[in-house]
C-alpha cells in the first residue's frame, strides 16, 4: 500500500465517523422540518434564491453545490489510479456494478414501483418542470431515483470501507477512477434513461451540469490540493487542510436541503406518504446492488479487504452530484430533486446496516486472495 493510502487509512482509522456523518440522517430530517417551516412562513425567501440565476443556474445553489463537491474532489490523489492495473479484478468488478448493470437496475426498480404506486393513487398531482412542460409527479420522482442510479458514491464510502475493514487503497482509486468516469458516462446515460422515462431532456444542462458540479470542483480540487502540498506540505495538507473539508460539505448540503423542503413542503404535507413511496424502490436498489456485488466478488474469488469496499461503492450513492443535477435540469423544487433527497434520508442507516452484513460474512472469503 502507498504511504498517502497508509496516511488515508490512518486519517479515517483516528476519526472514524464525525458527529455530522454518524447523524446524517438527523440533520436531514431536521432540515426537512426546517424547509416545511420556511416554506410556510417565508414561501418567498427560496423563491427570490433560486430566481438569483444565470443561463437557468441558481447562483446561490450552485456556491452551496460547489462547496458539496470540492472537500470530496480535493481528496482524490489520482497518482494512485495508475497503480490500479496491479489488482484490476475488483477495479472491473465496481466498474461493471457501477456503469453497466446500476444504472439500469435503479431505473426499472424505480419505474415498477412508482408507476405501481401511481396507478393505486398513492401518488397522485403534476408539475412544471423547467422546460415549461407539465409533468406528473412519479415520473418525476423515477428521474430522481435515474440521477441517483448513475452517481456512484466519491465519498461516504471511504468510511464504509474503513468500517467493514476493507482495503483503503483500493476503495481510493475506486473513488478516483469514478469521478474520472462520470466526466465521460454521467450525461450520456443521464440523457438516455431519462428519455426512456418520457422525460424532457435538456442536453445541453445535462453537459453543464456535469462541468459545473463534477469538472470545475475536480480541477478545482486537482490544482489546489498540487499548490498546497507544494507550498505548504503533505502533513499541512493532511492535518490542517482536510480535517474541516467534511463538516463543510455536509453542511453546505444541510443548506441546499433546507432550500428543497422549502419549495416542497406544501406536497409533502398534503402527501405525508410521500417519502415513503420514493424510499421503496431505492431501498430495494440498495440492497439487490450491494448482494450482487457481494456475490460477484465471491465467485471470482476477491478477498474480503476488496470485496467490501467494491459492494459498498456500488450500494451506495453519490447524492451531491445527483442532487445537483436534479436542480439544474428539473429545478430545486422539483420532484426529481425532492427524489434525490430520499436518497440522502436512508443513506446512512441502511449502508450501516451493510457495513454489519461484511462484518458478519467476512469468514467467508477466507480462502479469495485477490
Amino acid at each position: 500500500m502507498s504511504k498517502f493510502c497508509e496516511v488515508t487509512e490512518k486519517k479515517v482509522k483516528a476519526r472514524e465517523m464525525s458527529i455530522f456523518e454518524k447523524y446524517l440522517t438527523l440533520w436531514v430530517t431536521l432540515c426537512i422540518g426546517a424547509g416545511i417551516a420556511l416554506g410556510k412562513i417565508a414561501p418567498q425567501v427560496a423563491v427570490s434564491l433560486d430566481g438569483f440565476s444565470f443561463y437557468q443556474i441558481s447562483i446561490p445553489i450552485a456556491i452551496c453545490l460547489f462547496f458539496m463537491m470540492y472537500p470530496i474532489m480535493v481528496k482524490i490523489d489520482f497518482g494512485e489510479v495508475i497503480k490500479a492495473g496491479k489488482t484490476p479484478k475488483p477495479v472491473i468488478l465496481t466498474l461493471v456494478i457501477n456503469w453497466l448493470i446500476k444504472p439500469f437496475t435503479m431505473f426499472f426498480i424505480a419505474t415498477f414501483f412508482l408507476t405501481l404506486f401511481f396507478k393505486l393513487g398513492l401518488i397522485p398531482g403534476t408539475e412544471v418542470v423547467k422546460t415549461g412542460q407539465e409533468v406528473e409527479l412519479y415520473k418525476s420522482y423515477i428521474s430522481g431515483a435515474i440521477l441517483l442510479g448513475i452517481a456512484p458514491c466519491t465519498a461516504m464510502v471511504m468510511v464504509w470501507s474503513w468500517l467493514s475493514k476493507g482495503n483503503m487503497g483500493h476503495t481510493l482509486v475506486m473513488v478516483a477512477i469514478n469521478s474520472l468516469t462520470m466526466l465521460l458516462l454521467y450525461a450520456p446515460l443521464g440523457g438516455f434513461l431519462l428519455g426512456e422515462n418520457n422525460m424532457p431532456i435538456p442536453w445541453q444542462t445535462i453537459i453543464l451540469s456535469v462541468l459545473i458540479y463534477v469538472a470545475l470542483p475536480l480541477v478545482a480540487g486537482y490544482f489546489s490540493r498540487k499548490w498546497i502540498i507544494a507550498h505548504k506540505g503533505r502533513a499541512y495538507f493532511e492535518e490542517r487542510f482536510l480535517p474541516h473539508l467534511g463538516t463543510v460539505s455536509i453542511i453546505a448540503l444541510l443548506i441546499t436541503l433546507i432550500l428543497l423542503f422549502s419549495f416542497k413542503g406544501e406536497i409533502i404535507l398534503q402527501n405525508p406518504l410521500t417519502i415513503l413511496w420514493i424510499a421503496i424502490p431505492l431501498l430495494i436498489q440498495t440492497l439487490f446492488i450491494f448482494t450482487i456485488g457481494y456475490i460477484a466478488a465471491k465467485l471470482l474469488k476477491i478477498s474480503y479487504e476488496n470485496a467490501a469496499p467494491a459492494a459498498m461503492i456500488g450500494a451506495s450513492n453519490h447524492f451531491e452530484v445527483a442532487i445537483a443535477t436534479s436542480a439544474m435540469l428539473f429545478g430545486l423544487s422539483s420532484g426529481a430533486s425532492l427524489a434525490t433527497v430520499v436518497g440522502v434520508l436512508i443513506e446512512v442507516p441502511v449502508m450501516l446496516l451493510l457495513v454489519k452484513v461484511c462484518l458478519k460474512t467476512k469468514p467467508l472469503f477466507a480462502n479469495n486472495v485477490t
